[in-house]
């Protein structure tokens, strides 16, 4: 039995990973969703990595899952305690003293947001829309609760601060890309990973939010990587 640690994104919270825990617990795994601190001014990344060592506790054979600004969490969390594997979905990837806020423009993501829109004839510019950027591909009814939940405030704390480690941590690391991600699409997404991580990433369907959209295949891509990791 494998614990699998859950790390949600911005703006939001553990509720993010609800349909996917009941499937990896019905493997027989150990899940921790913790809720990050995302409303709170005085929380930063080494805060966000506070709370989730502590939901670990005396845990072992730890599976880290991040997504999103997970990304910056979740190699803070494989620095602190014994992680076995760590897997990145549609993750943000820093570098060493890259502040969360300066990621955008070191790596060129408006550009390629807009040049992925243009490709799809969507609107390049103008309001954001969460339900065409985040929701295209999520079942009704989830949008449907997403929405009556509301949007959880996002701090800009944890933007401002360099991620303080010097080198990325000495951890297996998978990282799984979605196709259809409108905030962070593909081709993006894979020179990212190419330059930051030196790995070419693996692809599923789906946007940016697969433990919404598709559950059980994001689900069975993790269990695949922790058999194949032994773990």
């Amino acid at each position: 039995m494998a614990t699998y640690v859950l790390i949600h994104g911005a703006g939001s919270d553990s509720w993010y990973w609800h349909l996917v825990v009941p499937e990896l617990r019905a493997r027989g795994h150990d899940v921790i969703a913790p809720d990050l601190p995302s409303d709170d001014d005085t929380a930063g990344l080494s805060e966000y990595a506070d709370v989730v060592t502590e939901a670990v506790g005396d845990r072992t054979d730890l599976v880290v899952v991040a997504q999103s600004l997970g990304g910056f969490t979740s190699p803070l969390v494989c620095d602190r305690v014994p992680v076995s594997l760590l897997i990145l979905v549609a993750a943000m990837v820093p570098l060493p003293g890259e502040p969360p806020g300066d990621w955008w423009a070191n790596t060129g993501w408006e550009q390629a947001r807009r040049e992925a829109a243009a490709r799809d004839d969507r609107p390049p510019s103008g309001d954001f829309d969460v339900i065409a950027e985040f929701f295209h591909d999520v079942p009704a009814n989830v949008t449907a609760e997403a929405m009556a939940r509301g949007e959880r405030q996002q701090s800009a704390t944890p933007f401002e601060k360099p991620w303080p480690l010097g080198a990325w941590p000495a951890v297996p690391t998978q990282f799984l890309l979605c196709r259809d991600d409108r905030f962070f699409p593909a081709e993006f997404m894979r020179r990212v990973v190419r330059e930051r991580l030196a790995v070419t990433p693996d692809e599923m369907e789906g946007g940016h939010l697969p433990a919404l959209a598709h559950p059980k295949e994001l689900a069975e891509r993790l269990e695949a990587y922790r058999a194949e990791a032994g773990v």
